[in-house]
């Protein structure tokens, strides 16, 4: 890349550390550049609050804002949902906003006729690679600058040294300096104590989690949730009908309120490294559960267990950045398919983490009272003789042959 071409960035702005020092990083580095601040909303709610000032007095001549959360919802979280996508018992919050960040960010890029986009991913993490590869499928041509790559600041430390040096004002203190990332889905924690797979997480202290309390602190009493879906889109909570935006946010406070949905995690990251984190997803682990328990009851043995099969490759693209991939398109085209009969009515148990099944309803039940019953019924039980005979033959002649041996 040569630096002197560079006239205009558009840079990926969350006015988290990272990004909020990239600006002056950028202008004393890059030939006194224009930037371009480009924020995706994806549900962070008030993290957003601020983000023009802060953007425009650190260096940025003008900060777009942009509503992606229903493009989040629909195009990403849904089909992720449905395909029943998870990754190592994450539920791909992080891995499913980037590439709609990133489609975002190489629009404005374009329109702007950006020479550059910049993003403030280490280079030791997944998400270098998750912005990346989305903007080559949308502008193979554009060139990435990531400043993990290339300044001589080495840790979180010295990225707040750097801050304070240039007068930046920052939300968190080298204390509470956790690596976080938060959309309507999920919050992850990383760094600090958490760094140390020994120390348990401080679930009970104030401030740590944001989207719900820990199961600890949660109401003694159960509460129940009712939802309905049709072709495994949900449709309405607890008899109100909803979008799946106004679903998964409605699931996040019940959820929250109950302590569900909080995960530690050690992860295998694509860079090759394990890398330990905490994700609070309340209202997607119960919308997982709910979705769950629908198919177990409307997906013939074959298609769940090869759908079963498929979530593991569709997690991993996912999760490596692959969603604009042929591969992850077929995928869900299959997963479309099967979720054509998967409509009905789930009800659920919350109670202090967990999730009690407390009900499953459905017109397209595969399931039959009269045949699985222990009571009377018109299933002949002597057809499983003449079954096992067959199904057993290739035992039974196996065991003949060895034993003429």
């Amino acid at each position: 890349m040569n630096k002197d071409s560079i006239k205009k960035v558009v840079l990926a702005y969350s006015g988290g550390l990272d990004t909020s020092i990239i600006i002056p990083w950028l202008k004393e580095n890059y030939n006194n550049c224009e930037v371009i601040a480009v924020s995706g909303n994806v549900g962070q709610a008030d993290e957003l609050d601020g983000l023009e000032e802060k953007a425009k007095k650190t260096g940025a001549s003008k900060l777009y804002v942009l509503d992606l959360t229903d493009e989040y919802v629909n195009g990403y979280i849904i089909p992720t949902m449905k395909a029943g996508a998870v990754y190592e018992d994450y539920l791909l919050g992080t891995s499913t906003a980037r590439p709609c960040i990133a489609k975002g960010l190489v629009e404005i890029a374009l329109k702007e006729g950006a020479d550059a986009i910049c993003h403030g991913c280490t280079g030791k993490g997944n998400d270098q690679v998750r912005f990346e590869l989305a903007i080559k499928h949308f502008a193979p041509g554009m060139p990435i600058i990531a400043p993990w790559r290339e300044w001589s600041i080495k840790s979180r430390d010295e990225e707040i040294d750097y801050a304070e040096a240039h007068g930046i004002p920052l939300k968190i203190t080298r204390e509470t300096n956790y690596s976080k990332d938060k959309n309507l889905w999920h919050l992850s924690h990383e760094g600090l104590d958490l760094e140390d797979t020994g120390n348990e997480p401080t679930y009970e202290k104030a401030g740590f989690l944001e989207m719900g309390v820990s199961p600890l602190q949660a109401p003694d009493e159960p509460e129940y949730v009712t939802l309905e879906f049709e072709q495994g889109v949900p449709t309405s909570v607890n008899g109100v009908k909803t979008t799946p935006k106004e679903a998964i946010l409605k699931l996040n406070e019940l959820g929250g309120k109950h302590g569900i949905g909080i995960t530690d995690i050690v992860e295998n990251r694509l860079v090759g490294m394990k890398c330990r984190g905490v994700y609070e997803t309340p209202g997607g682990t119960i919308l997982y559960k709910a979705h769950e328990a629908l198919e177990s009851v409307c997906l013939d043995k074959a298609t769940m267990h090869e759908k079963q099969k498929i979530a593991i490759t569709f997690a991993e693209l996912v999760y490596n950045g692959q969603w604009f991939t042929p591969l992850r398109e077929a995928i869900s085209a299959f997963v479309d398919k099967t979720q054509e009969c998967v409509t009905g009515k789930v009800k659920l148990k919350l109670y202090k983490g967990n999730i009690i099944k407390a009900g499953v309803w459905s017109e397209n039940s595969l399931y039959s009272e009269e045949i699985a019953t222990f009571g009377e019924s018109d299933y002949d039980q002597k057809d499983a003789a003449g079954f096992i005979n067959l199904y057993g033959l290739p035992i039974k002649v196996k065991a003949l042959v060895d034993g003429k041996k």
